[in-house]
C-alpha cells in the first residue's frame, strides 16, 4: 500500500523542506513554502526506460538539416532565429495583459492559414471568449482548433489525436496532472507538465508553445524549473503606459540569443513595427542640449538610441541626485568620475539625470561616448548637431576603446541620414567601406569635446 507524506516546496527554487519556513535558505524568498504530497510506491530505485539507442561515435553521428517554418509576422520569425522548427518547445513569459495570448493566437491564426493544423489550448478561458477575441484580430481558419481544458492526460490524449502542427499551452500554470498530489500551479506541477510537453513535442515531431506567468520580480514563474526543460525562452517586454512591446530572446538551441522583436499594440491586436529605430528618435535635438544618439546590437540587430541628460545645480541638501533610467547607474558614477578628473568638468556637486528614451535597457559599453556627449551638452547647454552619431567605450584613463560591430552600426545610422559619426581611432578600412558618411576619429574624451563643442 502507497505511504503519503508530506514536504513544504520553495516555489522559486525547488527546494525541500519537513516543515514550513517563512523564508527560504537557499533562494532566499519569503512565504514561498507550499505543502505537497508525496506518495512512495516502495523501495528499491525504479526503473526507468530509455529510448533503446546505444552510444555512437561522434563521427557517425549525421546532422539533420534544420529546418524552419515562418509564420509570416517578420518580427517573430526574427526573435526565433529566423522562423520555429518543428519539435521545439518555446517558453514565452511576461506580465499580465502584456499581448501574450494575443501575440500567440494571432501567430496561430498565421500558421492555420497557411494550411497547417493549430491547436489552442486554453485553461484561463473559455472557447467562446477566445473566439470573441480571435473575431477582433481577424482569425478565422478553420485549421485552427480552440480547446478549454486543464487536465494534463486529457491535453496529451487530445493532442496524439488531433496530431497538430503547432500546439498553445495558455498557461502552462493552469495545467495540472492527477498523478501529482498539489495545487495548479505550484513547483511541482508545473515541472511535471512542462516534462510531458517537452516529451510529446520530441516523439511527435510538433511545436508546442508554453505561456508562463511571471512573478513579482518579472521573472517566470518556477523560472529555473521551465528554462532549462525547454528549446527556447521568449520575453515579453513593455511598459503598461505605453503601445510598443518588445519580445526578446534570453535562450536559443536553435538560434542567436539576445535577438529582439518590436511589436505595437494596437485595438486590431499586436501589429510589427517595420523600422525600430525611429521609435526612438525625436524631433527635437537640435533645438534642445542634452540629447546624443547612439547605436546598440541586440542579438545581430543595430538600434538607433537616443540618449537624453540633463545636469542641474543641486539644491545643496545633502548629496547631489543621480538617476539612471535605461543605464546601469554604476556605470554613470565610473562616467561622472572620468569627466571630473580627466576633462575638468566640475559636475560632481551638480544633479545628474540620465534616460534612455523608449524604455530600452543598455547593457553593453559601446553607449559610453553617447553618455559624454549627452552630458557635456547639457552641462555646456550647447545643442549637439542631429546628425551626428557617437559610437564607443570609455576607459577610465577618459581614452576611447574599440567596439564590436562597429561597420554594422556605421551602416544602421547612415540608412537613417546621419551624416557624421564620432568613433575611436580605427583603422582605415572603416573609412573606406562606410560611404556618405563623415567619420571623426578621437583618442580620448578630451578630443571629443574639442571636435563636437
Amino acid at each position: 500500500m502507497a505511504k503519503k507524506n508530506s514536504v513544504y516546496v520553495c516555489q522559486s527554487c525547488g527546494v525541500q523542506s519537513p516543515k514550513w519556513q517563512g523564508k527560504c535558505a537557499d533562494c532566499g524568498a519569503w512565504n514561498s513554502f507550499l505543502e505537497e504530497e508525496v506518495v512512495k510506491t516502495g523501495k528499491g530505485n525504479p526503473i526507468i526506460s530509455g529510448t533503446g539507442l546505444k552510444p555512437l561515435p561522434i563521427s557517425e553521428i549525421e546532422i539533420q538539416k534544420l529546418v524552419r517554418e515562418q509564420c509570416g509576422i517578420a518580427e517573430y520569425d526574427r526573435v526565433l532565429g529566423g522562423g520555429m522548427v518543428p519539435g521545439s518547445l518555446i517558453l514565452i513569459g511576461g506580465d499580465p495583459g502584456i499581448g501574450k495570448s494575443t501575440l500567440m493566437l494571432q501567430t496561430s491564426g498565421k500558421y492555420a492559414e497557411k494550411g497547417h493544423k493549430v491547436l489552442y489550448v486554453s485553461g484561463e478561458e473559455s472557447a467562446s471568449q477566445i473566439k470573441l477575441r480571435a473575431q477582433r484580430l481577424g482569425v478565422h481558419s478553420d485549421n485552427l482548433y480552440i480547446y478549454s481544458e486543464t487536465a494534463l492526460e486529457t491535453i496529451c490524449s487530445e493532442i496524439k489525436k488531433l496530431n497538430p502542427f503547432f500546439v498553445v499551452i495558455d498557461s502552462i500554470q493552469t495545467i495540472f496532472s492527477s498523478s501529482v498530489q498539489s495545487i495548479p500551479g505550484s513547483l511541482t506541477q508545473v515541472r511535471e507538465s512542462a516534462s510531458a510537453f517537452m516529451r510529446l513535442s520530441k516523439n511527435l515531431n510538433i511545436s508546442i508553445v508554453l505561456i508562463g506567468h511571471v512573478t513579482k520580480e518579472g521573472a517566470i514563474a518556477g523560472p529555473k524549473v521551465l528554462e532549462h526543460t525547454v528549446d527556447t525562452v521568449l520575453y515579453f517586454e513593455g511598459e503598461r503606459g505605453n503601445s510598443y512591446r518588445i519580445v526578446r530572446a534570453i535562450k536559443n538551441r536553435f538560434g542567436p540569443t539576445n535577438e529582439l522583436g518590436i511589436f505595437e499594440m494596437l485595438n486590431e491586436g499586436i501589429s510589427e513595427v517595420s523600422n525600430p529605430s525611429e521609435l526612438f528618435l525625436s524631433d527635437i535635438r537640435e533645438q534642445v542640449s542634452g540629447y546624443a544618439v547612439t547605436v546598440t546590437m541586440e542579438g545581430t540587430r543595430p538600434f538607433l538610441i537616443e540618449i537624453q541628460s540633463l545636469i542641474t545645480s543641486s539644491s545643496g541638501f545633502g548629496s547631489p541626485r543621480r538617476m539612471a533610467n535605461g543605464v546601469d547607474s554604476n556605470r554613470l558614477s565610473i562616467i561622472i568620475a572620468i569627466l571630473e578628473k580627466r576633462a575638468g568638468l566640475h559636475i560632481n556637486t551638480e544633479d545628474i539625470f540620465v534616460n534612455v528614451v523608449g524604455g530600452v535597457k543598455l547593457n553593453e559599453t559601446a553607449v559610453d561616448l553617447a553618455i559624454v556627449a549627452a552630458m557635456v551638452s547639457s552641462f555646456q547647454n550647447k545643442p549637439i548637431n542631429d546628425t551626428t552619431i557617437f559610437i564607443g567605450e570609455v576607459g577610465l584613463a577618459g581614452e576611447t576603446r574599440q567596439v564590436s560591430q562597429l561597420e554594422t552600426r556605421l551602416k544602421e545610422a547612415v540608412k537613417l541620414g546621419f551624416k557624421r559619426a564620432v568613433i575611436p581611432k580605427s583603422s582605415s578600412k572603416i573609412k573606406k567601406s562606410i560611404k556618405n558618411l563623415e567619420i571623426i576619429e578621437v583618442k580620448n574624451i578630451r578630443e571629443l569635446m574639442d571636435e563636437v563643442f
